[in-house]
């Protein structure tokens, strides 16, 4: 366990020193438990989920860097490999082709370039995943445009729901 809050402090002084290297990308440590983290990504440029803000909550393990963080989406989201009720991401690198050389960082670009390149043949969301492989492109980006507007872009009042749920 010394070996991961080591390993965590570090990725911790890396995000704090290096916020504005990747303005996609904002990871939070909760002050009272640094086994849990949330990042707010930008949905990527050219996607139906641009100009949204994402929530992504981490649930270390103690074995970490060995084994992967437990990363699940709390903004919804309409995509293939993303359960639409519980926020699970289908990505390989958060099972079985993990390495510790991923970080924290690492992951949130991960997810961000899969949302960008969804892969509908293991898909978790199905609707999402059998409008990809019909080829009904336009209506799986209507539908993830639509969520994207009513679940990760501001409201008229200015509030961001992404941000808003950022209570540690």
């Amino acid at each position: 366990m010394q070996a991961s809050r080591a390993r965590l402090f570090k990725e911790y002084k890396e995000v704090q020193r290096e916020k504005s290297a990747d303005p996609d990308i904002q990871l939070i440590c909760d002050d009272s438990n640094i086994f849990k983290w949330t990042a707010l990504i930008k949905g990527p440029s050219e996607t139906p989920y641009e100009g949204g803000v994402f929530q992504l909550a981490f649930a270390i393990p103690e074995q970490y860097p060995l084994l992967p963080p437990q990363v699940r989406f709390l903004t919804k989201i309409f995509h293939p490999n993303v359960h639409f009720k519980t926020g699970e991401i289908c990505l390989d690198i958060l099972k079985n082709a993990w390495s510790p050389a991923w970080t924290l960082q690492s992951v949130s670009r991960a997810i961000i370039a899969l949302m960008a390149h969804p892969e509908p043949d293991s898909p978790l969301n199905c609707d999402s995943g059998n409008l990809l492989r019909s080829g009904d492109i336009r209506g799986y980006q209507s539908m993830a445009r639509m969520y994207t507007r009513l679940a990760a872009m501001p409201k008229k009042d200015g509030r961001n729901p992404g941000f808003s749920m950022v209570c540690l």
